[in-house]
């Protein structure tokens, strides 16, 4: 029933009704009226449909309308009851569904589905043409189709008659209502009517059918076709007419098919097409297709080739060959022989290239040579042949049967070879005879030409008249003499022949001193010396080397050395770890001689080829796997079996192998091996390998296992809540090493050491918490909690804990040490602290991290849980080659313990990187490389030493199954690499891994890119070519390889040219990629042609097929005879001469010469034939003074060529041509590369004129050149070409006949060329985008301007790129890429070198062309530049660069990125440049930030050093501009020592001391201090003396208290704001080796105030004596100092002035020598004597007396006064002076003493330090009492700005108190100032006074003192010395 009987079908009603019982008892619903299907039609006004229920309570009564499921909410009205549909339309229809239910209650009552359909009248869609005409026989369709609902019946007529098709069955009505009308007939021609009604209405329409008739035509017939044999082949004939033409085809007058005849294997299809299935070479031939019908006959005939098949006859066969011998592999082929066969063999589907293999040749009939075979050659091999015939193959397997050699076996064999030179003549010479008979003859010979005669035979028997020679050597020259001896004596010799020279003969000796040594596993080098010169026998050509496998009966292979000077060849491609035999020999013009002894070699090892086989794996516990597994055949090792490598590696973690080496086992043949140590219950990959010294084998096949489980680790953080008197919860976590399925948990707990208490709980394993209760108040409880597996309990976690008693926190642990130092983890040893009452619940580890110091931040590392009793802790997780020092704290429930103390400084050990480079990027560089970017890794992952970081980057194709190629940078702050020598056109994969001097990081993710477009690097196979005409050829080829296209082929080139010509190429050029044959034509006739094929993408031309294919074109009849001329004329007889045609076009059969007089006609004219080989003729009898007309003509097998005329005069008044008329050129005629010029002839001279010669020469300034040396005779105009667009020229001709050339012409005016557009695209375009104007010769006018022509290339961001097929030869590359057109650009500035493309689309790939135009147009564009844009370097520095300075050694630097608009993409770092201030070249430095962030922290700095600092900012294109350097300075620190130490006037008592400045003061330098003392006790005492020096100058001091012949040991060090490191150094006093003698002890005379030393020479020493040195000292035990420096060396007294020394002080004098070795022995000293002067009467004792007295009387007067008036003060001062005797314990608890001093006005150094002084009585020095040496003079305080001297004294020995007299040398302008600091003071009227002093109070005296000494410190006091 339809679909719409069914809508008008009655509805069914169903009620569903439920009764629910109830308080109240309602009544369910019920449906009384259902709605009704309805119908209507589109358009109505509205339909409504009732819906009538019953219910109680009806107030709870709802009723709900759905349509098709979907509740309806519009058109409802009097409570639901009624649903209206306004304006009902198709979408209205549908089955409505009525439901009633009451609000309170489950039960519902629904009604059947009613239908609601609504109608739509029909309406046409697609209505037939009004006229309609069609052909006989034909099928026609008139098309009619209507819609509406429901679907309209479609009802046709004719004429007004219906259709029936039972009736007519050619009539049919199609779905849809189409009618079809097959086969149409005359009466089918009348009106059609088509009809579509259906309940809602009807329309019709109609259309009138004419039917016609036609004659037939071939619209598609028959073309040429070539078949294979045994192929298939249809031969098309499309046909039309009407009515439809009948086909017959015919080959020859036989009849293959038609519709009444069918021959087998021929078959006629329904497009009348021919069918031969299968083609026989019988079937070749013309074939004719034949239409014919009612109107007419057509018909089309074409040629079949049929090819014989290209079928493999002579298959390669199985076979076994012995190692190292030759394997032989035919492949014979049966092939038609207008087809060109191509072999490839392959080897185990690998195709073998025989190119680079010596050992490997292929024969061009396809047989395959292997030499030298060994295992790697196994395999299977096969042949395949392809053609345009057929494809064959077959294949053949060489197995493992090549037997391996045995162990080094020798041999040798000897060859004798007997020579025997000689030379035979006969000497024909008469005799001359003497008065006897002679006795014999005496032969002599002599060679070389200057050696002397030598006799070869002394006794010839005087018959003789001949004789042999032997015994010479070949290659020399000879001269011989005769002769002859009777019994007087020797006659005269005869005269010497003429020299005769030896023929060569092979060298007669074989090579000297041949020697082998193995190179590479497939190299030897062989070395060898010549053949002794006596043995060569001529002049070496070379050398032949033969070598062969030693021990096997296999052939010799051979070398051939050319060249007699080398001595040594690399034999290579040998057999892998093989022995051979070597032999060499010399050879020379003459032949091979003899071989050398065999030596033999061994090539070296090499690396297995092959895996173990038959390996197998199994876990045998959870740690350990099995493995077994089988040798590999010794002939794959390639050298000798150094073991195994066991091999596992989780899955995703091929990196991180764990390996087990195996030594080989050569008793068993199962190999049996283990690997421990593996992760319980973890799948691995397992394989093995086998290697060799040279290096690894391959793996075998992986297999996954998975180790077996075990019991789990400890659960992780077990914890105690809600702690109560009798219960408490336990928490825990899965344990982190589960080695298995967890089956659930165990828990038990028992009161502290009760076992026998304990309680036991087992737990599911998703339970993770437990309460436990039952537990007594105050109790402490052990719990503990394990895992389980299948295998058992796990291991417990347990912790104590006390019921009911509140946890306190715990204290630090103690005792911390390290111990087990690795990469990244070390042991920590520890004593816990106080644990609060409850276990301690977890560990945790702080550690300062590469920065240590006491105010770094600490940093938790790790941390261990559950447990409690652990005592040493391992750290995991360090970062490798870090510093580290850790502290620890211990946690319980309450909290977290305060830090221990700090342990010690470590730096962990080395691993390889953990991370790859970040933002690794891809970019295409050029056709053959691609640039990868990546950032580089910070230097705290560098996890070694930063020195042996670097990369390794791996890279293969995309999908490619063999080795990745891989290259390692070495530079760590490296960032980016350029990827050479890559395949054109082809996407790569490439990754990047760190890598440091322990091993490799991880790999980073791929990223793939595509080599640029390239030209084809192959050209087109299967090029063959046909020589269709005596001009044309038919190429055809086949194309490029897909390896070898690098890009999308666009089309082809044919370049072609003569052989053996030196004409350029031509190019036929065939656009688009699927024409692959053309016809070459224009050619040369009867011309042999080389031709190649090219194809060529968007950048250029690829590679032309190889090798040349050689075709010549037929030939035909012979162009004329060239270069006729008449020699020789006379008046009757003439002579001339010819050259073969320039265009033979054939072979040349004969010449055929004919004659005649010019007034006569052709028929009288005389002709001869000649053979081709004639090129003159000679011809008598002729008529004097007549003109004669010769025409000469070549002949071919096509016939007879053109004829060649020339004329003579027979006369022999001949003269040279007059030149021509100044020759023309007629401005229309001037093109761009081109000129016609013409002229008038001049006078011939009585003979005609046989050519013309124009030259050429290009303005302003280039010489004449020949353009053509060949123009007609009988022309007046010539066309002169190649000339060059837009330039001046200049012309002249000559002519020339029998007799010569005229002179040249009259040079033309200068003609320029015109304009044309530019010859050849820029090839010098480097857009970047920066373009350079193209050369001047090349522009062909004006320059006007640029065009530039840019577009995105859309394949950059695809992963694969389609090449589709375009079959228009116009198809451009925006057509065959789908790329977008180009956008262009006109630049009119001729002058522009560069020009900025804007507004591109960043990150894209663009194509650039740029091409040049002048006024005639455009030229060819350049080749295309492929630029990336988008990616730009930062165009702002950093901002607010900031310096803070840190440390001594430490400055923090900030900044602000730059704007963001600047930023020109990711900021991927920054680089900090700083430099010491004014020292940028010296000191500049880098740091590279690889990160975004705004701060640094640069260290290792100098001290107190002003920086200058500069930042930039860097992104993926490069470095950006660098902030303005900003300056800081790091804070002060401990200088550097001092630069040095040196010594200088060294005398047996002082020293003068020096030293330089700190390199790094690091700060301002404060002071120095100066330590000395003696190596070695002197006397048993060890004295330590410290001097302080102020101020950073001077930087020398005087040193004077030393004892003679000690060593001293001096360290200097200099102060900042602490003192710095120390710079020490050794001095020995005394006087040195080879230093001067004492002098003669000295005598002092005295004149008044003048003192003379006079002293005796002594002993100059090694070296004479420079100079001498008065030394001084106070006679009272003062120290010597020097007096007097500088004494001439030739006298022996001085006398100086008695005021420089101290009045009223004894003085003791002594003179020193002094040469280049330094100061000598001082002279014993002299008598002393007083510095006293003469007294004045002032001085004098009366006066003294008289001023005595008169003092005494105003001095009593004084104290009378001063008695009265003081006496009320006189206890007060008394206190006072009590006070100051008080005495104040220093820290040795004995007195502090101070000496006063006062002040002296003295007049130098000298005496200052000199002077009489009062000596005070000796005093007790106990063992720690300290002095304080103060001196007297102002000036000498401020000479010497020392801070302070002490001396120290070692506790086991006694010290002596003399302190340190030491003294800088400030001015040395001042003239003889000496000081002596340390002495007894003598002068009677100083006194030195002593108080006592309270601790640590010093007291200074005038201007200063000399030292400042600290309380406790000790030091000799002036005129006092120290005793016991």
């Amino acid at each position: 029933m339809g679909r719409s009987q069914g809508w008008l079908e009655e509805a069914r009603l169903r009620t569903i009704a439920t009764y629910v019982g109830g308080p109240a008892d309602p009544i369910a619903p019920t449906i009384i009226i259902p709605p009704r299907n309805t119908s209507v039609v589109s358009g109505t006004s509205e339909v409504t449909m009732e819906c009538v229920a019953n219910a109680r309570p009806l107030i709870k009564l709802s009723i709900t309308w759905r349509k098709d499921g979907a509740v309806v909410n519009s058109g409802l009205s009097d409570f639901n009851r009624r649903l209206t549909v306004i304006g009902p339309m198709v979408i209205d229809s549908g089955y409505y569904e009525c439901e009633a239910v009451l609000r309170s209650s489950s039960p519902r009552t629904r009604c059947d589905l009613p239908c609601l359909s609504v109608s739509e009248p029909p309406q046409f869609m697609k209505e037939p043409e009004r006229h309609i005409t069609a052909e006989m026989e034909k099928v026609v369709d008139i098309p009619c189709q209507a819609r509406g609902v429901p679907q309209p019946d479609m009802v046709w007529y004719k004429d007004a008659v219906p259709i029936s098709p039972v009736k007519t069955p050619r009539y049919r009505v199609l779905v849809g209502g189409s009618l079809q009308i097959n086969g149409l007939l005359p009466d089918d021609t009348g009106m059609f009517q088509c009809f579509a009604r259906n309940p809602a209405g009807e329309v019709q329409t109609n259309t009138y059918l004419a039917v016609t008739s036609i004659a037939p035509n071939i619209t598609a017939g028959p073309t040429d076709s070539t078949v294979i044999d045994g192929m298939s082949v249809i031969l098309h004939c499309e046909t039309s007419g009407a009515p439809r033409p009948a086909i017959t085809w015919q080959k020859g007058e036989r009849v293959l098919a038609s519709g009444s005849v069918q021959l087998p294997r021929f078959t006629l299809l329904e497009s009348g097409s021919l069918l031969i299935s299968p083609a026989h070479i019988s079937d070749a031939g013309a074939y004719t297709c034949m239409a014919s019908n009612s109107r007419g006959i057509d018909e089309a005939a074409a040629d079949l080739v049929v090819w014989a098949r290209t079928r493999i006859t002579s298959p390669p066969q199985d076979q076994s060959v012995i190692k190292g011998t030759k394997a032989t592999m035919s492949c014979g082929v049966t092939h038609d022989t207008s087809v060109s066969v191509r072999y490839v063999w392959e080897k185990d589907g690998s195709v073998i290239n025989a190119q680079p293999t010596p050992r490997v040749r292929l024969d061009p009939d396809g047989t395959l040579h292997i030499y030298q075979t060994w295992s790697g050659d196994i395999g299977t091999y096969t042949c395949r042949v392809t053609s345009v015939g057929g494809n064959d193959s077959r294949s053949a397997h060489l197995p493992e049967g090549l037997d391996l050699p045995g162990g080094r076996q020798g041999g040798s064999m000897r060859t004798a070879v007997e020579e025997n030179e000689s030379l035979d003549w006969t000497d024909t010479s008469q005799r001359i005879m003497g008065s006897r008979d002679e006795t014999h003859y005496v032969y002599e010979s002599v060679s070389p030409p200057d050696a002397p005669w030598t006799v070869l035979l002394a006794n010839i028997e005087p018959e003789s008249t001949a004789v042999t020679v032997s015994g010479l050597i070949p290659a020399r020259s000879y001269q011989f003499r005769l002769c002859a001896v009777n019994d007087v004596g020797k006659g005269q010799f005869s005269k010497e022949t003429d020299r005769l020279s030896l023929p060569e003969e092979p060298p007669s000796a074989p090579p000297q001193n041949v020697i082998a040594s193995g190179r590479t596993n497939q190299s030897i080098m062989i070395q060898w010396q010549p053949p002794p010169e006596s043995h060569q026998n001529g002049i070496l050509r070379g050398y032949i080397i033969r070598y062969c496998l030693a021990g096997l009966p296999v052939g010799y292979q051979f070398k051939n050395i050319t060249n007699p000077d080398v001595t040594n060849l690399l034999l290579e491609d040998l057999i892998i770890w093989t022995n051979y035999e070597i032999e060499v020999a010399a050879y020379n013009g003459a032949g091979l001689g003899t071989f050398s002894h065999k030596v033999t070699e061994w090539t070296l090892q090499g690396v297995p080829t092959i895996a173990p086989p038959n390996v197998q794996a199994e876990a045998v516990n959870s740690t350990a796997i099995r493995f077994t597994w089988t040798a590999p055949s010794p002939q794959f090792i390639n050298g000798i079996n150094q073991g195994y490598k066991l091999l596992a590696w989780e899955p995703g973690q091929e990196e991180e192998v764990t390996v087990m080496t195996v030594r080989p086992n050569f008793q068993d043949s199962v190999h049996v091996g283990y690997i421990t140590g593996l992760k319980k219950f973890t799948e691995y990959f397992t394989s093995v390998l086998c290697f060799t010294t040279p290096g690894d084998g391959p793996r075998s096949p992986p297999r996954l296992l998975r180790t077996h489980e075990d019991t789990p680790g400890a659960v992780g953080h077990l914890s105690f809540t809600d702690i109560l008197d009798t219960s408490l919860k336990v928490s825990w976590r899965e344990p982190q090493e589960k080695n298995g399925i967890l089956t659930g948990y165990r828990i038990s707990w028992e009161e502290y050491n009760r076992t026998n208490t304990r309680v036991t709980h087992y737990l599911p394993n998703v339970t993770l918490e437990y309460r436990v209760t039952g537990l007594t108040a105050l109790t402490t409880y052990t719990i503990e909690v394990a895992g389980m597996t299948s295998k058992g309990q796990g291991q417990l976690s347990s912790s104590t804990i006390s019921s009911g008693v509140p946890p306190e926190l715990p204290g630090p642990p103690t005792n911390m040490a390290i111990s087990n130092i690795g990469p990244r983890s070390v042991t920590l040893q520890f004593k816990p602290g106080y644990d609060g009452k409850t276990s301690i619940s977890r560990w945790v580890i702080e550690a300062q991290i590469g920065a240590i110091g006491e105010n770094e931040d600490w940093t938790m590392v790790h941390q261990v849980p559950n447990e409690p009793d652990a005592r040493s802790l391992e750290v995991p997780g360090l970062n490798p080659y870090t510093f580290y020092r850790f502290r620890m704290r211990q946690v319980n429930i309450v909290g977290t313990s305060p830090p221990s103390q700090p342990s010690r400084k470590i730096q962990t050990l080395q691993a390889p990187p953990d991370i790859a480079p970040a933002n690794v990027t891809l970019r295409t560089a050029s056709e053959t490389s691609l640039w990868l970017r990546w950032v580089p890794l910070p230097e705290w992952e560098y996890n070694g030493n930063p020195e042996l970081v670097g990369y390794r980057v791996q890279y293969a194709r995309t999908g490619s199954q063999g080795r990745p190629l891989t290259h390692v940078i070495s530079d760590r702050l490296e960032r980016e690499f350029t990827i050479e020598d890559l395949e054109e056109w082809t996407e790569y994969e490439v990754r990047v891994q760190a890598l440091n001097g322990i091993g490799a990081g991880p790999w980073s993710q791929p990223v793939r890119g595509r080599t640029r477009e390239s030209v084809p690097s192959c050209g087109p196979t299967n090029v063959s070519a046909f020589a269709t005409t005596s001009s044309s050829i038919l190429v055809r080829w086949l194309e490029v390889p897909d390896a070898d296209r690098n890009g999308l082929i666009l089309g082809y080139k044919v370049a072609y040219k003569e052989k053996d010509s030196d004409s350029s190429l031509h190019f036929w050029t065939v656009e688009g990629n699927t024409s692959q044959s053309v016809q070459l034509t224009g050619l040369g006739k009867y011309v042999l042609y080389e031709i190649q094929v090219l194809a060529f993408t968007r950048i250029g031309d690829g590679v032309p097929s190889t090798p040349p294919i050689l075709e010549r074109t037929l030939d035909d009849v012979p162009g004329p005879p060239v270069g006729i001329l008449f020699p020789e004329v006379r008046t009757t007889s003439v002579r001339l001469i010819w050259q073969s045609p320039a265009q033979p076009n054939g072979i040349i059969l004969a010449y055929q010469i004919t004659y005649r007089l010019n007034s006569t006609n052709s028929n009288t004219a005389t002709v001869d034939v000649l053979n081709p080989s004639a090129r003159q003729y000679t011809v008598t009898g002729l008529r004097p003074e007549s003109v004669y007309v010769f025409r000469i003509t070549a002949q071919t097998r096509k016939g007879w060529g053109e004829a060649a005329e020339a004329l003579v005069v027979t006369t022999e008044k001949r003269a040279r041509p007059q030149p021509t008329s100044r020759p023309a050129v007629q401005q229309e005629d001037v093109q761009a590369r081109s000129v016609l010029l013409s002229w008038e002839p001049g006078s011939d001279g009585l003979s005609p004129v046989r050519y013309y010669t124009v030259q050429v020469r290009e303005l302003p300034d280039s010489n004449w050149t020949v353009h053509s040396a060949s123009v007609s005779h009988d022309a007046t105009s010539y066309v002169v070409d190649r000339l060059k667009p837009f330039t001046s020229y200049q012309f002249r001709v000559k002519a020339t006949n029998d007799i010569g050339d005229s002179e040249y012409s009259e040079e033309s005016e200068a003609i320029t060329t015109l304009q044309d557009v530019k010859g050849e695209g820029d090839t010098r375009v480097i857009f970047s985008p920066h373009p350079q104007p193209p050369p001047e010769e090349r522009i062909n006018g004006i320059l006007l301007g640029f065009r530039v022509r840019y577009r995105e290339l859309l394949y950059d961001r695809l992963r694969s790129f389609t090449v589709r097929t375009v079959n228009s030869p116009s198809a451009t590359w925006t057509e065959l890429t789908c790329e977008s057109p180009y956008s262009v650009r006109n630049l009119t500035e001729s002058s522009l070198t560069q020009y900025e493309l804007d507004n591109l689309s960043k990150h894209k790939r663009y194509e650039i062309r740029l091409s040049v135009y002048n006024a005639v147009g455009e030229g060819p564009t350049s080749t295309p530049q492929e630029v990336f844009v988008g990616e730009a370097v930062p165009t702002a520095p950093p901002q607010n660069v900031a310096i803070q300075s840190a440390t001594a050694t430490q400055l923090d630097v900030t900044w602000d990125p730059p704007p963001l608009e600047t930023q020109n993409g990711d900021i991927q770092g920054y680089k900090i440049y700083y430099w010491e201030f004014q020292r940028r070249n010296e000191t500049e430095r880098l740091r590279t930030l690889f990160l975004p962030e705004g701060g640094v922290k640069l260290k290792n700095l100098t001290g107190y050093t002003t920086y200058m600092i500069s930042v930039a900012a860097f992104n993926a294109a490069g470095d950006g501009p660098r902030s303005p350097p900003t300056r800081g300075r790091t804070q002060q620190a401990a200088p550097s020592a001092p630069s040095f130490i040196h010594f200088s006037e060294l005398t047996t008592t002082s020293v003068n001391v020096s030293w330089g400045e700190p390199q790094y003061p690091n700060g301002i330098i404060e002071g120095y201090r100066l330590v000395y003392e003696p190596c070695t006790p002197v006397d048993g005492v060890s004295k330590i003396v410290t001097v302080d020096v102020k101020g950073g100058a001077p930087f020398w001091m005087k040193i004077k208290d030393l004892a003679d012949g000690v060593t001293y040991n001096f360290r200097i060090r200099a102060k900042t704001f602490t003192y710095g490191p120390e710079v020490e150094a050794n001095i020995t006093t005394g006087p040195g080796e080879g230093a001067p003698g004492p002098p003669g002890e000295p005598f002092i005379t005295r004149y008044g105030t003048a003192l003379t030393i006079h002293w005796a020479s002594g002993d100059p020493g090694r070296a004479p004596i420079t100079r001498y040195v008065i030394e001084a000292r106070p006679s009272d035990e003062g120290l010597w100092d020097i007096l007097i420096k500088d004494i001439p060396k030739e006298v022996t007294s001085y006398t100086f002035n008695m005021e420089i020394l101290k009045q009223g002080v004894s003085y003791d004098f002594r003179v020193i020598g002094v040469n280049d070795y330094g100061y000598g022995s001082p002279s014993p000293p002299s008598p002393s004597i007083s510095a006293q002067k003469v007294a004045p009467f002032y001085e004098e004792w009366w006066f003294l007396v008289v001023v005595a007295l008169v003092g005494l009387i105003f001095i009593l007067l004084l104290v009378f006064i001063l008695i009265i008036r003081g006496q009320s003060k006189k206890y007060a001062k008394k206190s006072d002076s009590g006070r100051q005797e008080e005495l104040t314990l220093d820290e040795g608890r004995f007195p502090a003493l101070e000496l006063n001093n006062r002040r002296l006005s003295v007049k130098n150094s000298f005496c200052r330090k000199n002077g009489v002084y009062t000596r005070s009585p000796p005093r007790p020095s106990p063992g720690s009492l300290h002095y304080s040496d103060e001196d007297v003079s102002t000036k000498y305080n401020d000479l010497i700005p020392a801070e302070s001297s002490s001396l120290t004294e070692k506790p086991s020995e006694i010290s002596d108190s003399q302190g340190s007299d030491s003294e800088y040398e400030v001015d040395q302008n001042r003239q003889k100032t000496h000081s002596f600091v340390n002495h007894y003071i003598s002068d009677p009227t100083y006194y030195n006074s002593w108080r006592r002093q309270q601790k640590g109070i010093s007291r200074a005296q005038g201007q200063g003192s000399l030292f400042s000494l600290a309380p406790g410190s000790r030091a000799p006091i002036a005129g006092f010395s120290s005793f016991v």
